[in-house]
């Protein structure tokens, strides 16, 4: 049974930080493209950042361009998103997926496995 279980969500002042994490178990996490996405109270979910299997590539959106840094560690099966800068818009639901093909993944629908989500609430 593929597990994904995210963690590191919290209430944070504007420009402030947060780490999150997204520990996979129940699939064989290197071969996996692993994204982030965001889902506002009455917006759809949105891309965030992916990163390929080998980390060797990753994609950002635009709004997060330059504040948020995904990672990953395949021995430890976890893929970490580092947020910087924190705004009131960035305030969501975060979710990690995973995606079983090349390349990164920009869509809800490329992605067959979802974690449960963690809070993230950035205050003015």
């Amino acid at each position: 049974q593929v597990q994904l279980v995210e963690s590191g969500g919290g209430l944070v002042q504007a420009g402030g930080s947060l780490r999150l994490s997204c520990v996979a178990s129940g699939l064989t996490f290197s071969t996996y493209t692993m994204g982030w996405f965001r889902q506002a109270p009455g917006k759809v979910r949105e891309f965030v950042s992916a990163i390929n299997r080998s980390g060797g590539s990753t994609a950002n959106a635009d709004s997060v361009k330059g504040r948020f840094t995904i990672s990953r560690d395949n021995a430890k099966k976890t893929v970490y998103l580092q947020m910087n800068s924190l705004k009131p818009e960035d305030t969501a639901v975060y979710y990690c997926a995973a995606k079983l093909s090349y390349g990164v993944g920009l869509k809800p629908s490329e992605y067959a496995y979802w974690g449960q989500g963690t809070q993230v609430t950035v205050s003015s």
